[in-house]
């Protein structure tokens, strides 16, 4: 009798036992499914982080080339004035003198600027490394926070942007104020056809900046007051004849005569409609009559 009893208290032990176990098999379960849905949340969120900080690369990059080119283009407008100047024979005095003093103060000023630039861009790209370093060893820290100095970043070199541009729409000026004085000229001076070469480079800087500003932010410090010196390069080189037809954004049509170089497909568009999405070089009239043809690319629905 004893033995039956004993028999009976340790079968029962076991399945206690047994169904511990189970339900210690399955907390862990549990466990393991909720630390793989925390894993897979941390690896999207840092996905999304060497996403935003590789774009941020991109415009860091674009801006650099930009600073460049803005360089390039100074040089190449002290070299055309100069030219032009003298092919025509035009003895300017004092007007002269400052505008070659301003020119190279400007060149000067622009060449230590673009240095100082692209000390920053680098230094910009290091700190962009170093945060995605940081990101990657903690992953739960505050994610807000580090966008935030990314956009003080990008912020930073679109104000530098738009100093380098507001010079150049110094020396734009200039080569208006030489694009008047030639106009004067003309009726005694020999010049076989109309030549509108300066017209027309003007044109293109003036586009060139415009192209620029349509890919800042429209706080950037200083933007507004840019933006407002390029309507007064428009206005002085409309004084002199010469128009430039407004085309970004508006609907395109097979009737206008432009020339588009490539059409991207927009979902965003309704069926059929094209629109202008950038000017490449832009359209220029001299008294109602173009002389320059535009050419766009274009967005469709």
């Amino acid at each position: 009798m004893k033995q039956t009893i004993l028999f009976v208290i340790l079968l029962a032990n076991v399945n206690v036992f047994a169904q511990t176990e189970v339900l210690t098999n399955e907390a862990l379960i549990n466990e393991l499914k909720s630390l793989k849905t925390s894993i897979q949340i941390l690896q999207n969120e840092n996905s999304k982080l060497k996403s935003e900080v590789g774009n941020l690369k991109s415009q860091i990059s674009d801006a650099n080339k930009s600073i460049e080119s803005l360089q390039i283009q100074t040089q190449s407008n002290i070299n055309f004035i100069a030219k032009t100047a003298n092919d025509l024979g035009v003895k300017i005095s004092t007007t002269e003198t400052n505008a070659n003093q301003k020119f190279t103060e400007v060149d000067k000023s622009v060449n230590s600027n673009a240095l100082y630039g692209i000390i920053g861009l680098l230094s910009a790209v290091l700190l962009s490394g170093l945060l995605y370093w940081l990101l990657s060893n903690r992953q739960k820290s505050d994610k807000t926070e580090v966008l935030e100095n990314l956009n003080e970043t990008k912020t930073s070199i679109e104000e530098s942007l738009v100093k380098e541009l507001g010079k150049q729409t110094d020396l734009i000026e200039s080569e208006l104020k030489l694009l008047t004085q030639q106009k004067a000229e003309s009726p005694t001076i020999a010049i076989p056809g109309a030549d509108h070469s300066l017209a027309l480079k003007v044109a293109n800087e003036i586009n060139l900046i415009e192209k620029n500003i349509n890919l800042m932010d429209s706080k950037t410090k200083g933007l507004k007051q840019l933006q407002a010196s390029v309507g007064k390069l428009k206005d002085n080189l409309s004084a002199n004849g010469y128009e430039m037809p407004e085309l970004l954004g508006k609907n395109f049509h097979q009737g206008m005569k432009v020339i588009v170089t490539s059409t991207i497909p927009d979902e965003n568009l309704e069926k059929d409609s094209e629109v202008i999405t950038k000017v490449l070089i832009p359209q220029v009239n001299y008294n109602d009559k173009m002389i320059q043809t535009a050419q766009i690319e274009t967005s469709k629905g």
